[in-house]
């Protein structure tokens, strides 16, 4: 019996589907030279609510990538990080306020604010102390890296009457 393709041929087409259905793997690829042509600083307030010390930790590490691809495009990031609502909890010192769940990514939480803190670009890092209040914690013992602001919706209404874009992750 005789072959129609060698098994070279077949391999060869193999590679060459993969490769044109193949996609970026990275962001880096991509560009935003549209969106942000003619600007030289982007202004946003993060408002991070969630409880789900995962996915509180996934949103951080997309800012803070959010925040690097703005620099290397030539875009001055000016962030505001806020925390209220059930994310309140998640960002404190206090071990017994956390769900046991949740202690290992809230660490890793508080060490991504630190390290991001002074960083080019982050304006200011603040928890809403109504939050605090309502979560029954403590003001003191919000992460020392976090500012406490008295209402975080306040807080939030004056970064946008100044300019800021308002994002809800």
């Amino acid at each position: 019996m005789r072959r129609l393709f060698s098994p070279t041929v077949i391999i060869a087409a193999a590679l060459l589907v993969l490769l044109i259905g193949a996609k970026p793997m990275h962001a880096e690829t991509a560009q935003d030279a549209d969106a942000l042509s003619g600007l030289k600083e982007v202004k946003v307030a993060f408002d991070m609510q969630t409880g789900n010390s995962a996915a509180l930790l996934k949103q951080l590490e997309v800012i803070e990538e959010t925040r690097e691809s703005l620099i290397k495009q030539g875009v001055k990031p000016s962030f505001v990080i806020t925390f209220r609502g059930p994310a309140t909890k998640l960002v404190q010192t206090d071990p017994s306020q956390i769900a046991a769940e949740d202690r290992a990514n809230a660490s890793t939480i508080a060490g991504k604010i630190r390290a991001i803190k002074g960083a080019e670009g982050i304006s200011s890092i603040e928890q809403c102390a109504v939050a605090v209040r309502l979560a029954g914690t403590k003001q003191e013992n919000v992460l020392p890296d976090i500012k406490v602001v008295g209402n975080g919706w306040i807080s939030l209404m004056a970064y946008q009457a100044k300019g800021y874009g308002y994002i809800a992750p």
